[in-house]
């Protein structure tokens, strides 16, 4: 993967922290009731799951429909394009696996927590 490549999953994960980290610091220096702050942050995290998901299911389906048309011989599809792609889908589908192993992990470790 080249350095531009790199460059620019990084500056993508820093985007989503910082959208992550903006609604906390709002929650922490607003003064709103506990039924609204209660509700948000669930919410939040559920519309930010669903757009990962989707972000990578969208990443694959582009990889697919653009390794269909090379294998049809259409015009203008190169092998080197496909093969970005196909790369692209693999990192994202590693990275929302890994995402998920870590949630898995966290969930077990509170359930087997002591009260």
């Amino acid at each position: 993967m080249s350095n531009m490549q790199i460059d620019s999953v990084l500056s993508q994960i820093r985007a989503l922290q910082s959208q992550v980290r903006a609604p906390a610091a709002l929650h922490a220096n607003a003064a709103g009731s506990a039924s609204q702050t209660s509700s948000v942050p669930g919410s939040k995290f559920a519309d930010l799951m669903k757009s990962g998901l989707s972000a990578v299911n969208q990443t694959q389906q582009r990889a697919d429909d653009l390794a269909t048309s090379f294998q049809r011989g259409t015009p203008g599809v190169e092998l080197a394009d496909v093969m970005i792609e196909m790369q692209k889908a693999n990192v994202s589908f590693r990275a929302a696996t890994e995402v998920r192993n870590r949630m898995v992990s966290a969930y077990q470790e509170i359930m087997n927590m002591q009260i």
